[in-house]
């Protein structure tokens, strides 16, 4: 499946009912899920962010475009941010199995129609516009609304699409295609704009014109990928950087917080926390929390939902308002929770859950789980290693350990409820119609795939239960020697996810009629159980020799 993000600012945020009515239209589009509303009173701006397949987004867009155009004017507007438009702006982001250049073409449809349809000059931005010297959406906002009645008329700034006539009550419009952008406002100890915009220019890569043997020179700012300019916000009382981090694989959201730090302290400022607009991508929040647990030499081989608290509150995202990782990680928001109902229970209802006169979850999803104990033990270990008195230069070490314990454990966590996935699909293969040939056909083919399925999802446990007995064997030759037992405890249930998950391949295995795929599948899963067994014993060894008793 195609997915493409969509996130439009529109020119007001402070009137819910007007937010509302537009968040409305987006809604009322099937095939499209409304992520996150993001108002700004001072800044009179709405962020809002859909994802879905490229034709339900382009109809929710225009929906959207045409109901702000209906409700916002223009000629009445006040804000912080810079704007031209009720949609100022409209960009499309390639999420999932789509192209730069394909998700350029969408914006591109939807920029045509807009102009066309709506009578509203637009303008094409980034990937989505041909022409270079174009393309930049602060080039393009220069001279904002009330500049744009001249501009619109200068032939170099007609429009891509639509009328060169700029709507009082509407503006312009730019759409485009994009990289995936975070926007990002640091927070700072002083009301003033001026010293706010230093800061800014020291950072954001465009830097700031200075005079050099009575010429004007760029000196470049310190971050690559990075636009921003320094604001008051009234709500707050503060001033703040206002950040687009356009590349975090370049500038990420860590370092672009520490580099104003550095800068505001050395102009005498101090930052005291910041704001992230819109939603962020999971994984620049864990690098953010191990970047900054590596800072204090403590072991980053934590858990995913400390990774994300260590990163809230080391970069003060909670200063202005809570901060909840479910609604502001996009992961989190396009997570379906029935794949991970299982290992979202409590010990209790996932115990009820097991005992009750069900056949799922079974062997399979309980082996998984123990092997996830398993290795939690032995990332134990790892952890309370690092953080060992007298240790203290064998930190990394032991977070390295403990990092790929947390790896081991996310995998068979997963297969939880893969395997309990794997057996329903089974019995949905099952309860397919039959009535005619052709109808048995495909029910047969349902339940051969089905079958295939839930061999490998137990044959997965095998080998990551397996692979994780490394960090076991390791954490129990030189780990903490008082936790030895518990890491001693990881291997035997390891051993008991090998083995039990080795019956569900086994037993799977014979409702599956290639013969050449099972053979080759109880082959390898005989090597692994062996290999699991006598590496078992190995540790076991291990252990009874540091308990010496």
């Amino acid at each position: 499946m195609q997915l493409i993000e969509c996130v439009p600012n529109f020119s007001e945020g402070n009137d819910p009912n007007i937010i509302k009515q537009i968040t409305n239209e987006i809604e009322s589009v099937e095939g499209v899920r409304l992520l996150n509303v993001d108002p700004g009173k001072a800044t009179n701006r709405t962020v809002v962010t859909m994802v879905g397949q490229p034709g339900p987004v382009i109809e929710a867009a225009f929906k959207a475009i045409k109901k702000a155009g209906e409700l916002i004017d223009m000629s009445k507007h006040k804000g912080e941010h810079p704007r031209m438009g009720a949609t100022d702006v409209c960009p499309l982001i390639p999420i999932a199995n789509i192209s730069m250049e394909e998700t350029a073409n969408y914006a591109q449809q939807l920029a045509k129609r807009v102009g066309e349809e709506l009578s509203i000059p637009v303008y094409l931005y980034e990937a989505a516009q041909p022409n270079a010297a174009r393309n930049n959406l602060s080039v393009i906002r220069a001279g904002e609304y009330e500049g744009f009645f001249k501009k619109i008329k200068q032939p170099e700034w007609a429009p891509d699409f639509g009328p060169a006539e700029f709507d009082a009550k509407r503006g312009g419009t730019v759409i485009g295609a994009r990289d995936f952008l975070v926007a990002y406002n640091i927070n700072l100890n002083t009301t003033s704009t001026r010293r706010a915009n230093a800061i800014a220019f020291d950072v954001r890569e465009a830097g700031r014109n200075i005079e050099v043997d009575g010429k004007k020179v760029n000196q470049p700012g310190t971050l690559k990928s990075v636009k921003a300019i320094g604001w008051y916000i009234e709500e707050y009382g503060v001033a703040q950087i206002s950040m687009n981090l356009t590349n975090i694989n370049i500038t990420p959201v860590h370092i672009a917080f520490d580099e104003v730090c550095t800068k505001a302290t050395a102009r005498g400022i101090r930052v005291t926390g910041s704001e992230l607009v819109g939603l962020i991508p999971l994984k620049a929040m864990t690098d953010a929390g191990k970047y900054f647990l590596q800072k204090q030499k403590r072991s980053t081989g934590v858990s995913e939902k400390e990774l994300i608290k260590i990163a809230i509150k080391s970069m003060g995202l909670d200063e202005l308002g809570p901060f909840k990782p479910e609604e502001r990680i996009i992961e989190y928001m396009l997570a379906n929770a029935a794949d991970h109902k299982l290992v979202s229970m409590t010990l209790i209802d996932f115990a009820n859950e097991t005992a009750r006169e069900s056949p799922a979850p079974g062997g399979g999803s309980i082996s998984a789980y123990v092997g996830a104990l398993g290795v939690s033990l032995a990332t134990m270990v790892a952890n309370l290693s690092s953080h060992k008195k007298g240790w203290d230069e064998r930190w990394k070490e032991f977070s390295d350990w403990a990092e790929k314990g947390e790896k081991y454990k996310s995998t068979l966590l997963q297969l939880v409820d893969a395997d309990t996935a794997a057996f329903n699909k089974i019995m949905e293969a099952f309860g397919l119609p039959k009535a005619t040939d052709a109808e048995k056909a495909t029910c047969a083919e349902a339940i051969q795939a089905a079958t295939k399925y839930a061999i490998e999802i137990p044959f997965k446990v095998m080998e990551t239960a397996y692979a994780s007995m490394e960090v076991i064997k390791a954490m129990v030759i030189e780990g903490n020697p008082n936790s030895v037992t518990d890491a001693g405890v990881g291997a035997l249930c390891a051993r008991a996810a090998v083995m039990g998950a080795f019956m569900n391949v086994r037993i799977n295995a014979t409702g599956y009629k290639d013969k050449t795929f099972t053979e080759d599948v109880i082959a390898r899963g005989n090597d692994i159980q062996n290999k699991t067994l006598a590496l078992e014993a190995e540790i076991l060894e291990l252990v009874n020799e540091k308990i010496g008793v």
